[in-house]
């Protein structure tokens, strides 16, 4: 392990970014969590072809706990936590579980901004416009196949003028069909053309969930994040979904009052019901 993160280490410090001013290597969770301000938990078992999330939630469970439990010895109770290893909305809740009471439970995160990221170009490549012409779209739910990719809310800048993503995509069947089919399926395909999960794509996303959480949000957009329900939108309170969010002085906030059609509850259903399930399994691998 030692001369793997020496490896990742050195890849950093090549990077030469202005901004790091040290990269250290850790080995124990002490070292690694103490006096932080903020936490990627990206270690994870992996997943690999053909397995589904729900095949790692026994092994993360052990991973999770622990580590929930030293951020709660060692971090600042201000530390604010983005769970990047999958199953990473069940792996988070986990780790907010086992970092109670020290650490609030709305300062652990999971990564849906990766697929967010994917919606937004996809939706900017079917309207032939640019990925900052792009805002609003919504991932709903799990980071895993059940999560729901929202075009119903986004606006895209085409023409001088900004329009709905309908307007703009101007091909209903493909929002509704394709368009939530290829962010739901685009981490398996990356495996299966690279035998390898998503690296840079999903690096370059934790880098932008941390940055909107530490900076805020643009005046007038939101982005996607997996966040603590508080009971919006009928998600059961606790249950960590990934919602629309907005960040103002390091805070995050859903978005309230919009408008969800029949199409899209039908969705959200299937998604909540997948976390409810995962977040009992994983309760039970707690216990064994």
């Amino acid at each position: 392990m030692q001369s793997a993160l020496e490896g990742v280490q050195y890849e950093l410090q090549d990077c030469a970014l202005p901004n790091v001013n040290e990269i250290v290597v850790c080995t124990t969770e002490k070292e690694a969590f103490t006096g932080v301000d903020y936490a990627f938990l990206v270690g994870a078992m992996p997943r690999k072809q053909g397995m589904e999330r729900k095949d790692l939630l026994s092994a993360n469970v052990k991973i999770f706990k622990s580590q929930g439990k030293a951020l709660a010895d060692y971090a600042k109770p201000t530390t604010k936590v983005l769970v990047v290893g999958n199953p990473a909305n069940t792996n988070a809740f986990i780790c907010a579980k086992y970092a109670a009471p020290k650490i609030p439970a709305r300062n652990f995160t999971s990564m849906t901004r990766l697929d967010h990221n994917r919606a937004i170009a996809q939706i900017a490549m079917k309207s032939g416009v640019g990925i900052g012409d792009v805002k609003d779209v919504i991932i709903w739910g799990n980071h895993s196949s059940t999560q729901f990719p929202d075009a119903k809310h986004a606006k895209v800048n085409k023409d001088g003028k900004t329009v709905d993503a309908y307007t703009a995509v101007n091909d209903d069947a493909w929002l509704q069909g394709e368009f939530i089919s290829v962010v739901q399926k685009r981490g398996a395909v990356i495996i299966e053309k690279r035998k390898l999960s998503s690296a840079m794509s999903a690096a370059k996303a934790a880098c932008d969930h941390i940055h909107d959480w530490h900076h805020g949000t643009k005046p007038g957009e939101w982005v996607s994040m997996g966040v603590p329900s508080d009971g919006s939108y009928g998600v059961p309170e606790g249950l960590i979904f990934s919602f629309p969010c907005t960040v103002e002085n390091g805070e995050w906030k859903i978005v309230q009052g919009l408008s969800i059609d029949e199409f899209a509850k039908g969705k959200i259903a299937i998604t909540q019901k997948e976390l409810e399930e995962e977040r009992d399994e994983a309760l039970k691998a707690c216990e064994a």
